[in-house]
């Protein structure tokens, strides 16, 4: 290994690097811990959640490859908490020979909606239909052929619903267009799904191409916010198989490795069509941390380094994830917090931000129980007892 380690090195399986230090990496880290592998972090802050995780600390852009590289040294592998980190400067990072996983192909691809959805319509997924489109008159003539509503999108950097604008009328689109930059950043088009039901599922993918597959939950979005996730769930129903069968093919189509995060829209004549993929562990798979025997965080660093995957069993027959989000300005500890932990069976997953923000993912608790009802019931007692910032 690199003569540059620290002496601590020498006492772990393996080190991680991870490219960010947010919740994802903070729960990736404990999930390495647990495994006996050491995790160093590249962030742009100099305070973040999974600071205190880590046994070496990067301060750096992480678009900027040079920083990248020292993160990899003395790394037996590099992983990413999100899909937004420059796609070059992937590549520079894998030409000088560090392992990288998900790759930096895999990466370019996801990280544009665009080249993404036209990924997963060359390997025969179902989708939306969508297009790329330069000036608001072809967002219109789309509108003609395809009807309104249509949802405008930014190619790149979107998520929790920021960088979509839903068009109602040819008199929004051009607000539409410059609410979203267009001409400043790349748009497509997506026709607009009457969803009656939004599902999600996380599968992992290792090096020699074996998977483990987690149950389908469903979502409940507010504000483009994921604020419950539910398995086992009546929507889903008989298509779990289907679902399945969409998500390996997604995950193979763009060549990655690790968790990935795939959400669906469900219809109502049962078509399903898929919405968009994440290629990190992913919020919608926070459940399995208690509810399964492997949670999609071990599970991604056994994948990246190449080791054996675990079993996805559920451990109890129902679990409900409910994320804390801010209710405005304030610090990021809680109000509550005492009667959340007399909550029985509510496990509370706070992440150490500083401050509270309206809509800032500050921490989640997951609840199992015999039933739906029973593990929603005591993770919303649990969500309902604490407050961060004061409501605006």
């Amino acid at each position: 290994m690199n003569a540059t380690l620290p002496t601590a090195r020498s006492s772990a399986i393996a080190t991680l690097g991870i490219v960010g230090g947010g919740q994802l990496a903070q729960m990736t880290a404990q999930a390495a811990s647990a495994l006996g592998v050491e995790v160093a972090i590249l962030e742009r802050a100099a305070e973040f959640p999974a600071r205190p995780l880590a046994a070496r600390c990067l301060q750096g852009d992480w678009n900027d490859p040079r920083e990248l590289v020292r993160l990899a040294e003395g790394c037996d592998v590099v992983t990413l908490e999100n899909e937004f980190v420059d796609a070059d400067a992937l590549l520079q990072l894998e030409a000088s020979g560090a392992r990288l996983h998900p790759g930096a192909h895999t990466i370019r691809t996801v990280q544009d909606k665009f080249a993404q959805k036209s990924a997963f319509a060359k390997a025969g997924l179902p989708l939306p239909r969508f297009a790329a489109v330069e000036s608001p008159g072809e967002v219109a003539r789309l509108a003609r052929e395809w009807g309104y509503p249509l949802v405008l999108k930014k190619r790149r950097n979107g998520y929790d619903g920021k960088g979509n604008a839903t068009v109602r009328s040819e008199g929004e689109i051009e607000r539409a267009w410059q609410q979203l930059g267009g001409g400043a950043h790349a748009l497509y088009a997506e026709a607009f799904c009457p969803f009656v039901a939004e599902l999600a599922i996380m599968v992992t993918r290792g090096l020699d191409g074996a998977f483990a597959v987690y149950p389908v939950v469903e979502t409940v979005q507010k504000d483009h916010i994921c604020h419950v996730v539910r398995v086992p769930s009546p929507a889903v129903g008989s298509h779990a198989p289907a679902v399945e069968r969409i998500a390996r093919c997604a995950v193979e189509s763009v060549q990655g490795v690790g968790s990935f995060g795939l959400e669906l829209f469900l219809l109502a004549d049962g078509e399903l069509l898929v919405n968009e993929i994440a290629p990190r562990v992913h919020n919608s798979g926070h459940y399995t941390i208690e509810a399964c025997e492997t949670s999609q965080f071990e599970n991604h660093v056994r994948a990246v380094l190449g080791w054996p995957l675990g079993s996805t069993r559920m451990l109890a027959p129902a679990a409900v994830m409910i994320n804390l989000l801010g209710a405005g300005p304030g610090p990021g500890r809680p109000a509550g917090l005492e009667r959340a932990f007399a909550v029985e069976g509510a496990h509370l997953h706070l992440y150490g931000k500083r401050e509270s923000a309206r809509g800032r993912k500050l921490g989640h608790v997951t609840a199992l129980g015999s039933s739906v009802e029973d593990a929603q019931a005591r993770a919303r007692a649990a969500a309902d007892a604490l407050v961060f910032g004061t409501p605006s």
